[in-house]
């Protein structure tokens, strides 16, 4: 399938999913840890989201104008605003753990895996030098994933 379309049905069942989380009101932290996690993820987001400038966002994989950008959290995450939608969401486990809701943040997650491969995709086509900023550079988890 098109990696535009995967991209596509990636973004709308991970939202389905968040919704879901959201009116099981599964979705935020309610103990210090997780809410720790998810305030540092919201930081985080909008640390990515600022250096990553006023590109706009897309409901596909389609690889913006303006060059790579591998400063910021860029330089040790490749996808750091997906990393902080995963580092909320698993958060919420924490205090709402249960085999619904894990199913629901474990689809996610493999939402947010698609999303990132058809992004990778595009991106080896639109920018050359992406190959080499993948190989020294991890998905969401700096030096391990």
């Amino acid at each position: 399938m098109n990696p535009n379309r995967l991209s596509a049905v990636g973004l709308i069942v991970l939202i389905g999913c968040i919704l879901a989380l959201v009116f099981r009101e599964a979705f935020f932290g309610t103990e210090p840890v997780a809410i720790a996690i998810q305030a540092a993820a919201i930081v985080f987001m909008l640390w990515a989201r600022l250096t990553f400038g006023l590109r706009s966002f897309h409901a596909t994989a389609k690889p913006t104008e303006g060059g790579l950008i591998t400063r910021g959290p860029y330089k040790y995450f490749r996808h750091p605003i997906y990393s902080a939608v995963l580092y909320f969401t698993w958060a919420s486990l924490i205090d709402h753990f249960s085999a619904w809701n894990s199913a629901l943040v474990i689809l996610a997650t493999g939402m947010l895996a698609l999303r990132m491969a058809s992004e990778e995709k595009l991106l080896v086509g639109r920018y050359p030098e992406y190959a080499e900023y993948s190989r020294k550079t991890k998905r969401v988890i700096p030096f391990v994933l």
